[in-house]
C-alpha cells in the first residue's frame, strides 16, 4: 500500500527488526553473522514496514547489544544487554562480556534516545492504538514457553491470559478485553488464524506505554506474525510477494480493528 496514503491512527514499534552491530560493540560478540541475523525478527520489516501508519520505529541495532524491549534497569543475564541469545548461545566469549557500567552505557547511547523518540510519539493527538510488531517460529523451538506446539498465524499479546483477561501476575491489561477480541476478530476475517497471549503475552514496550494510553482511551498491542506465512522452511529468506501480501492483509485487519469505538 502507498506509504503517502492516510495514516492509520496508530504507532508501530519494531525492536527487533534489525541485525545490525554498532562497530564498537562488534568485536566483543562472540557470535557471527549469519548468528547475529538469526536473532532477529524476520520479514518484520517487510511487512509493518509499508503499513501508512503516525509513525514507525524501528530499531537500529541488533538486539543482542541492546535489547529495546526490556527494562532499561534489567541488567541481569536475560536482561537489556543479554549474556545468551535466544538459542542459548553466549553472545560474548567468556570473560569478555560487558560489565555493568559498560552496559550502563549502552543502555544511554541505544535504548535511551529510541524511547524518548517513541514517547514522543504516542503524544500524537490522533493515536488510538501502539502497535509492537514481531515474528515467531510456525512451531515452537525448545527454550520457548510451548516446545514443539504448532503455532497461530497470528499471536496478539495484551499482557492478560488466554482470553484477554486480567492475568494477576501482569496486572491490568494494556487493552481491554473486549478490544483485544475485535482485534483477533478482524484478523479472522481476513482468513488469518488467532492466539490470545500464547506462547506470548507482550513484552516491556507495551507494559511500559499501556496504562498511560488506556488513561487516554488507546490501547497498546503487542502482534506476533507466523514466519510461516511468508519466510523459507529454514527462516533463511522472505518471499517479497507473500510478505507484501501480508502486509495488505494487515493493512484491512489494522484498519477494520480501528473503525471500531472504544
Amino acid at each position: 500500500m502507498p506509504k503517502d496514503s492516510a495514516p492509520l491512527p496508530l504507532v508501530i514499534t519494531l525492536p527487533h527488526c534489525s541485525a545490525q552491530v554498532p562497530p564498537r560493540a562488534s568485536a566483543r560478540l562472540a557470535l557471527g553473522p549469519l548468528e547475529v541475523e538469526q536473532s532477529m525478527d524476520l520479514g518484520i520489516s517487510e511487512v509493518f514496514g509499508p503499513l501508512p501508519s503516525l509513525k514507525t520505529l524501528p530499531a537500529h541495532q541488533t538486539r543482542l547489544v541492546v535489547d529495546l524491549n526490556r527494562a532499561p534497569d534489567d541488567l541481569g543475564p536475560k536482561g537489556v544487554v543479554a549474556a545468551m541469545d535466544y538459542a542459548g548461545r553466549p553472545v560474548f566469549p567468556p570473560g569478555q562480556g560487558p560489565d555493568q557500567a559498560l552496559k550502563q552505557k549502552w543502555v544511554e547511547r541505544f535504548w535511551r534516545p529510541w524511547h524518548q523518540e517513541l514517547a514522543s510519539a504516542l503524544e500524537a493527538p490522533r493515536l488510538r492504538a501502539l502497535v509492537d510488531g514481531h515474528s515467531l517460529d510456525g512451531v515452537g523451538p525448545a527454550a520457548a514457553p510451548d516446545p514443539g506446539a504448532k503455532r497461530a498465524d497470528v499471536v496478539l499479546g495484551n499482557r492478560g491470559g488466554p482470553d484477554g483477561e486480567a492475568a494477576p501476575e501482569r496486572g491490568e491489561p494494556t487493552c481491554p478485553p473486549e478490544v483485544f477480541r475485535l482485534l483477533g476478530e478482524a484478523f479472522r476475517q481476513e482468513g488469518l488464524s488467532v492466539a490470545y497471549n500464547t506462547p506470548y503475552a507482550g513484552g516491556h514496550i507495551i507494559a511500559r506505554y499501556g496504562p498511560s494510553l488506556r488513561a487516554k482511551g488507546a490501547v497498546a498491542v503487542q502482534v506476533e506474525l507466523n514466519k510461516d506465512l511468508y519466510a523459507d522452511r529454514g527462516y533463511s529468506r522472505v518471499y517479497p510477494e507473500k510478505a507484501a501480501e501480508l502486509s495488505r492483509v494487515l493493512n484491512r485487519a489494522l484498519s477494520r480493528f480501528l473503525s471500531h469505538r472504544w
